[in-house]
């Protein structure tokens, strides 16, 4: 063989290696991207069973507050004000539910990484303004029973303490979890755990799996 072949073998080898380079790179960008898609599929259950459930919620709120308003009585001035708020809150979280559900349906996985990252943060950023949102109800189920009829005039001293201390403990950790919810706590694992229900979990799998093919990509 002289030398002349031997250039050319060794060409042929070159150019199958490369080419066997590239099609590995491609079929590990596309792994990456089919994990990442998948990363979103239990959250886009989440947010069909939340719609289904927070409906029939909702149903059952307005129900109980259209009766309560109808026959009024001022003994259920409690009830009327802390199941509207309950109310008006979770049909925000409907709308939320809804937003989530269509933005992470949008997600165009076929798109460049700074495209998806983008379209996954708004996500990120919505499901934890959602959250926060959600906190503030946890005060009005601490009130909704009681009644100007009994409380405060026919309860005890003992009573009364326990009750402002109940209302008082929830409105500080509503507070508190409301101040909070913002993103540069992601990086705690107790607000990791805290966004998960809410589909905060799988979006962050997703933008790590983005993570990891920008870098791929970089090398």
């Amino acid at each position: 063989m002289d030398l002349v072949e031997i250039i050319d073998t060794w060409k042929s080898h070159n150019e199958k290696v490369e080419l066997s380079i590239k099609l590995n790179k491609r079929l590990l960008e596309h792994s990456i991207l089919q994990k990442a898609a998948s990363t979103l599929q239990p959250l886009i259950r989440i947010k069909r069973t939340n719609i289904i459930v927070t409906v029939f919620y909702l149903l059952i709120l307005a129900y109980a507050l259209f009766f309560t308003i109808k026959y009024y009585d001022s003994s259920r001035n409690y009830f009327i004000v802390s199941v509207s708020a309950i109310f008006l809150i979770n049909l925000k979280a409907l709308a939320d539910y809804i937003i989530h559900l269509n933005m992470a349906n949008a997600v165009n996985f076929n798109g460049s990484v700074v495209e998806v990252q983008q379209q996954l943060s708004e996500l990120q950023f919505s499901i934890i303004n959602h959250a926060k949102t959600m906190c503030l109800q946890f005060p009005f189920f601490t009130t909704f029973y009681l009644s100007n009829q009994w409380f405060p005039q026919e309860v005890g001293l003992g009573y009364i303490i326990f009750q402002v201390l109940l209302t008082g403990s929830f409105i500080y950790a509503s507070y508190w979890l409301y101040k909070n919810h913002r993103i540069d706590n992601l990086n705690k694992k107790w607000f990791k755990t805290l966004i998960a229900g809410s589909g905060g979990k799988s979006v962050l799998k997703a933008m790590e799996f983005y993570k990891e093919l920008e870098e791929f990509k970089n090398h």
